[in-house]
């Protein structure tokens, strides 16, 4: 099969990874790619959102699949572009894409659909909703922009100056551009959060093991939003009957409210669960493999991956055994000093392949943020690095994990020393 992957970052790196070890495979292409994903496919100068661009190039190469990593080509509707070319394309069409490119339609459809999730209210006018925080909240209010911000998007505010700032910062200053046109406050809910994933044929789902994703960008989970500083595979919190639970409460009336207003779903489901005392609530959901939570999910999947996304693409579920491996994973991502603000690119990156052999099988360094730069690899983003280990248990894991990331070196490398502290 030829397989083209769309997307640059560390969760593509992790899918191509993977893919490269199929049987199935004869080529694998990744556009527009980046310089670790180089190593397993060919790179393609497109870019990830160039509908167009990227539907006459598969449909003149003869793509059998298409797997789309990133959530903005899905909103744009790629899915719905590939798939009225005769194309096969894991990811949904824009009407599922919705459930992440619109906080506002998704907190509607949950509702709508009887699935649990915290109360919340819709604004478009920054003084209405200043003043709706004195008037119906007291304490800590979460505030969301309406639209895709690269999962930084989200505020946690402790009280009324926090949260009238992140108003401000979001409707007013515009610091998500468009994203920020409405805003939802809701409720904060408190608990553990947790993340499931599962592949869906737009009829059933195939759940994947669970992950907790660490968003903060400092220790102890304090500081800014992040994309992601780090996760680890499974989450301790997210018991056999929580997840009898979240299929009842979840995923059941998802399906059903897909097959009720004629969504072709077929990609991959992310719940953002919040945990407390076996209680749970969608905090959000996603329309993509989650990331970094795929850097520790993926090295655990004994079985091969393309034959599942192909028959997710084609509908049919049905009959795929899935087997994992009960080792735990960890990934520890290394940020670009500043992350989540400005940073400085273009800082020679060394010790990757050191790290890697002193990892005895048990390590993978996923590229997330990295450029090719006169023959040498240098930073490109704010999330560089993500160093993923697996072991017999989750404290070798993240022991393997710290002791790679200690031996890649870039100046003013950062990350967290405390990924999976939660279940340590």
């Amino acid at each position: 099969m030829k397989v083209l992957l769309v997307g640059g970052g560390g969760r593509e790196h992790t899918l191509a990874w993977k893919l490269a070890q199929s049987s199935l495979l004869d080529k694998l292409y990744c556009a527009p790619g980046n310089p670790g994903i180089a190593e397993v496919a060919e790179l393609v100068e497109l870019a990830a959102d160039d509908i167009e661009g990227l539907k006459n190039w598969a449909l003149e190469n003869t793509i059998d699949l298409t797997v789309v990593g990133p959530e903005a080509p899905l909103v744009l509707g790629l899915a719905d572009s590939f798939r009225e070319a005769g194309l096969k394309v894991f990811g949904p069409g824009h009407s599922g894409a919705l459930l992440e490119g619109s906080k506002v339609w998704s907190k509607r459809k949950m509702k709508k659909w009887g699935i649990p999730t915290a109360e919340f209210a819709v604004f478009d006018d920054f003084d209405e909703a200043r003043y709706h925080l004195g008037r119906f909240y007291g304490g800590a209010v979460v505030i969301k922009a309406d639209g895709l911000a690269a999962g930084k998007g989200v505020t946690v505010a402790a009280g009324p100056a926090e949260a009238e700032q992140a108003l401000y910062d979001i409707m007013v200053e515009k610091t998500f551009g468009n994203a920020g046109d409405r805003v939802v406050i809701e409720q904060c809910l408190s608990g553990e959060e947790v993340s499931v994933l599962a592949l869906c044929d737009g009829k059933r789902l195939i759940p994947l093991p669970s992950a907790q994703d660490h968003k903060a960008v400092g220790e102890g989970d304090k500081g800014a939003n992040t994309g992601g500083m780090g996760a680890y595979s499974p989450a301790p919190v997210y018991s056999d009957e929580l997840a009898r639970k979240t299929e009842e409460a979840v995923f059941k009336p998802l399906l059903k409210g897909f097959k009720d207003e004629g969504i072709d779903f077929r990609g991959v489901i992310y719940a953002g669960l919040m945990v407390s005392d076996e209680d749970l609530n969608v905090l959000e959901f996603n329309v993509r493999f989650g990331d970094p939570e795929t850097q520790a999910i993926i090295p655990r999947l004994k079985t091969d991956l393309l034959p599942l996304l192909l028959k997710a693409a084609e509908g049919d579920l049905s009959g795929n055994d899935v087997e994992w491996t009960s080792n735990p994973a960890v990934c520890v991502v290394l940020a670009s000093k500043g992350y989540p603000g400005s940073y400085e690119k273009g800082l020679p990156i060394h010790g990757i392949d050191k790290a890697e052999e002193n990892g005895k099988g048990r390590i993978a360094v996923f590229h997330a943020g990295t450029a090719i730069k006169e023959r040498h690899l240098v930073t490109a983003g704010g999330r560089v690095l993500g160093v993923t280990a697996w072991d017999r248990d989750l404290k070798k894991a993240v022991n393997r994990a710290y002791k790679a990331a200690e031996q890649i070196e870039f100046e003013g490398c950062y990350y967290r020393k405390d990924i999976a502290h939660r279940a340590l």
